[in-house]
């Protein structure tokens, strides 16, 4: 089964979700959500902060080879299916990430 995550603020963490599609669906967004260099013991956790003043085109491709590599390390659970992107008039890219999780149905 393939999921869809977006990047976004978490406004609550479930410390005990419900099985493990959820959890692991958890740690995409926070991944997705997270600029490297934010958390104290592990600096490379998260996406380059620095890829928001590149063009457009070139931000799409350092973003989506980010986004391979961090999942990649930190949750080898899921396999990357597709990358896509969504933008606003701003100049804001929010990338959509299209994921299965191994070992599920």
């Amino acid at each position: 089964m393939r999921y869809e995550v977006t990047a976004k603020d978490p406004d609550t963490i479930d410390f005990a979700p419900k099985n493990e599609v959820e959890e692991v669906l958890q740690n995409v967004r926070t991944i997705l959500s997270t600029t490297k260099g934010t958390v104290p013991l592990d600096r490379q956790f998260g996406l380059d902060g620095t890829i928001i003043d590149l063009p457009v085109t070139l931000a799409k491709a350092k973003l989506t080879n980010e986004i391979f590599q961090a999942l990649k390390r930190y949750e080898p659970r899921v396999k990357v299916e597709k990358i896509s992107f969504s933008g606003d008039i701003s100049g804001q890219l929010t990338p959509k990430v299209e994921v299965s999780i191994n070992g599920s149905e």
